[in-house]
């Protein structure tokens, strides 16, 4: 046992927590927390958690994890210091890399529709002109051979009257119940993710009007994450990898909540409902992100 996982353990002594106690609190599986008492950090999901899990452990037994950090940073890992930032320089390398892609996409569905446009007003202007080509060189004439007179063109026609209920009504007065223009039916409102408030590492989003409640959590490069329903059951628990696991989707559509724990945020992203849900805590700020969501149904 080394003097760090020493000064954890007697501290946590102090408090009259057990292991099981320590893992409700911080929400770090048990293997995990005997291993940081221990000094045993191979057994981590990843480098990246070692310094996450020690922070995470000497805030719940009312250590300062800053000066633990100094007072023991020969024992923990020299390389932890410098895996944020250099992950953090590659999220922003391919988001950069990305915005120029997307901008292309989204002007070239408005040039499509305007050339669409113009060649429909285009087919409609050539079958217009070809239409009064054609009825210009009809000549209609009687069997006798003489010119007949369209009474619907002559200048002095004068259109009669329809009585209707003793009413004179002229033609274009006289229409019936199925001229009568539908209304439209509206469509239904499209779902809403909306924050409903943030605090530390800890945000609550709320979704509205949506059918179905699916969460599809996936990994650009690797982390750990846990989901959750309400009550604290985890449905999974462990690492995405790129190029492994990938991603993970769970159907809360029975429940009213779900929480997703986010070890790197910098690599995570969680979609509802095939919809990509923005970090209201930038992930540079807090890594580590617990994301709660409020479900209420269109019932409700």
């Amino acid at each position: 046992m080394t003097e760090l996982g020493s000064r954890l353990k007697e501290a946590r002594l102090a408090k009259d927590m057990s292991l099981d106690d320590l893992q409700i609190v911080t929400k770090i599986q048990k293997r995990y927390l005997m291993g940081i008492e221990e000094g045993n950090y191979s057994m981590m999901p990843g480098k990246f958690y070692v310094r996450a899990f020690i922070k995470q452990y000497a805030e719940a037994v009312g250590i300062e994890p800053e000066e633990l950090f100094e007072q023991y940073k020969a024992e923990i890992p020299s390389t932890m210091n410098d895996d944020i930032p250099e992950k953090l320089s590659r999220v922003q390398s391919r988001k950069d890399l990305s915005g120029g892609n997307s901008r292309v996409f989204d002007i070239l569905p408005k040039i499509l529709i305007g050339i669409f446009i113009i060649g429909f007003i285009a087919v409609i202007y050539y079958f217009a002109q070809q239409r009064n080509a054609g009825e210009g060189a009809k000549e209609p004439a009687d069997k006798n051979g003489h010119e007949t007179v369209n009474v619907e063109e002559s200048e002095n026609f004068v259109k009669e009257p329809v009585k209707e209920n003793g009413k004179d009504q002229t033609p274009e007065e006289n229409t019936s119940g199925e001229d009568q223009i539908q209304e439209e039916v509206p469509e239904p409102p499209k779902q809403e993710i909306t924050v409903a408030g943030s605090s530390g590492r800890n945000t609550v989003y709320e979704l509205k009007n949506a059918d179905k409640f699916e969460v599809k959590v996936v990994t650009t490069g690797e982390s750990w994450v846990n989901i959750l329903n309400g009550k604290g059951f985890s449905f999974f628990q462990g690492s995405l990898k790129k190029g492994d696991k990938e991603s993970e989707t769970v159907d809360f559509s029975k429940e009213t909540e779900a929480v997703i724990i986010v070890g790197r945020s910098t690599e995570t992203e969680i979609y509802v409902n095939d919809e990509k849900i923005e970090y209201a805590i930038p992930p540079a700020q807090s890594v580590r992100q617990d994301i709660t969501i409020r479900y209420f149904p269109n019932n409700e």
